[in-house]
């Protein structure tokens, strides 16, 4: 690969993303527009896109003391711009490309990934964020997983409500909901 060309790999790269076909009940199709999900190539190339996408972006909120953050293709902004003048910006930055679009949330809380954030009086608490159509289910113990599988999922999910719980009684509370979900399976 350290011999490879710049001019190369776009060649390369460029020749399998025009190139996907795939194949459903029973016919093939050829893929004219995107790349093939889940794919690493797709995904690489994707991040590359979103890289070079929001450099102006990312430029203009940092020269304005706020902050990004990006994960893949979620974006969470937080500016202290006036509602008209962020509004204006987020049209103009929606401009840059038809396929992509930034959406607004302006409000005291927001849910990025699985973190839920809420200003409370200039005070910023954090919570475990989960999706509506979480159902709380995990890996049934009686499974046939190996064992530090199954006993690696009640670290893991109370790891996580202690990095993501900024108050304890947050903390206390995620706990027991955790206690019975891992009770239920």
């Amino acid at each position: 690969m350290k011999d490879l060309k710049v001019e190369a790999i776009i060649r390369l790269v460029r020749f399998v993303m025009q190139n996907n076909y795939f194949k459903y009940n029973g016919q093939y199709y050829h893929q004219i527009r995107g790349g093939a999900m889940g794919s690493p190539l797709t995904m690489t190339v994707a991040n590359c896109y979103m890289f070079f996408y929001t450099r102006d972006i990312v430029r203009q909120i940092d020269n304005s003391g706020g902050l990004y953050l990006c994960y893949i293709n979620d974006l969470f902004i937080i500016i202290n711009w006036p509602v008209r003048h962020f509004m204006q910006q987020i049209d103009r930055w929606n401009k840059f490309d038809e396929n992509i679009k930034l959406s607004v949330n302006i409000s005291p809380y927001a849910d990025f990934l699985d973190v839920h954030i809420e200003n409370k009086d200039g005070q910023l608490f954090t919570t475990v964020y989960y999706k509506p159509s979480y159902e709380p289910y995990y890996l049934p113990f009686n499974s046939i997983h190996p064992m530090h599988m199954k006993k690696n999922i009640p670290f893991t999910i109370l790891l996580r409500a202690i990095r993501y719980c900024s108050i304890f009684q947050a903390y206390l509370d995620e706990r027991e909901k955790l206690r019975m979900a891992l009770l239920l399976n």
